[in-house]
């Protein structure tokens, strides 16, 4: 094990955000976005073999024989802990782990927007978080809660599978419950959470209609629901939530999410100008157009809602994206990359804006 901590250290010290354990193959960092192999012996199957019964923890063991395949947290002392995925090709053991830094980054230092502090803020409701993998949605989450429990006093209970941020109670009192070792699954969670006493319900990720069912349904009385989603676009994100449920849910569905949805963070990390990263952030709130939208299934108008919903604090990836270039943060190149729509943005750099989601909407 002592050449595995050194690998983790290694990672840790040069900046890496993942790091990837194949058999027969180079070490691999991930390094702003880049993988780069590292001067380290090839893990053998013997050693391979030996890090996995040490790092797996008791509980899933008997889910690794029946899957073949787990997640869990990693702790190392002096170290850092790594949210680790554990899965099989070829049958040989591969490893996924990600660093997940012990301090809880500030707003300023993700270089979040201001509203979303106010999104963090919500009494009650669902707000998502939603984006690729890696772009950062866990790290948001963990800001908002940090940034509630600072300046609130709040009884926050997560959800997650594993537990990636450590948190310390301040004004708040957190608990933190691990999917699976602390309770069976995120519905027999959700279906208890409410017996808990909690102002806030933080669920690692939405996956299925039971645990968004229950979610809602926390929602709705009177409870602040914070969880993640994957998708690319914050009006995308609804489209994505029905599809959880049978055609004939829908309707229902669609009208009490109407009702309940606080905002959705949509986000894609950008390269910087000094060689960093930073997200860029779509939000979308639940403005009276937005609920009425949602409310009359005419959810292809959302993205232009969006677009013209700056006054409410809702901003487009186009937005966002012209607004990092223009304070210098990221280059037109990057950010044509990265946005939904070129063309537009293109133009916007000449100086062209096109009031064309008023347009759509009327």
């Amino acid at each position: 094990m002592e050449l595995f901590h050194r690998i983790l250290k290694t990672a840790v010290e040069g900046g890496a955000s993942d790091v990837h354990l194949k058999i027969g193959t180079p070490v691999i960092f991930r390094i702003n976005r880049e993988l780069i192999a590292v001067d380290s012996p090839f893990p053998t199957i013997e050693w391979m073999n030996k890090v996995v019964e040490a790092i797996t923890p008791v509980h899933l063991k008997k889910r690794l024989d029946d899957e073949r395949e787990i997640d869990f947290s990693y702790f190392v002392p002096n170290i850092g802990r790594f949210r680790t995925n554990l899965f099989q090709q070829r049958n040989q053991w591969c490893l996924a782990m990600r660093y997940v830094k012990t301090n809880v980054p500030t707003f300023e230092e993700l270089g979040l927007l201001p509203q979303i502090k106010k999104i963090a803020e919500s009494p009650r409701g669902i707000v998502l978080v939603a984006g690729s993998t890696g772009s950062g949605k866990s790290t948001t989450l963990a800001a908002m809660l940090e940034h509630i429990n600072a300046n609130f006093k709040k009884h926050i209970i997560t959800l997650e599978d594993p537990v990636e941020y450590a948190f310390e109670d301040n004004q708040s009192v957190i608990e933190q419950r691990e999917i699976g070792l602390d309770s069976l699954s995120f519905h027999h969670a959700l279906k208890h959470v409410l017996r808990q006493d909690p102002d806030i319900i933080m669920v690692g990720e939405m996956r299925d209609s039971l645990s968004f069912s229950a979610a809602m349904s926390a929602a709705d009385t009177g409870h602040l629901v914070l969880s993640t989603l994957h998708t690319t676009t914050a009006a995308q994100s609804i489209t994505r939530i029905l599809d959880f449920f049978q055609a004939d849910e829908r309707e229902q569905i669609r009208r009490q999410l109407a009702g309940c949805l606080r905002g959705v963070i949509c986000q894609r990390m950008v390269p910087t100008i000094d060689g960093k990263m930073t997200p860029a952030q779509e939000i979308m709130l639940n403005s009276p157009l937005v609920r009425k939208l949602i409310e009359e299934n005419r959810l292809d108008k959302l993205s232009a809602a969006i677009e013209t919903g700056t006054d409410d604090g809702m901003l487009s990836f186009n937005q966002a994206l012209f607004n990092l270039v223009k304070a210098g943060k990221v280059t037109e190149k990057e950010a044509l990359a990265k946005v939904s729509n070129p063309q537009a943005l293109e133009m916007n750099f000449k100086g062209i804006f096109l009031d064309e989601g008023r347009r759509i909407i009327s």
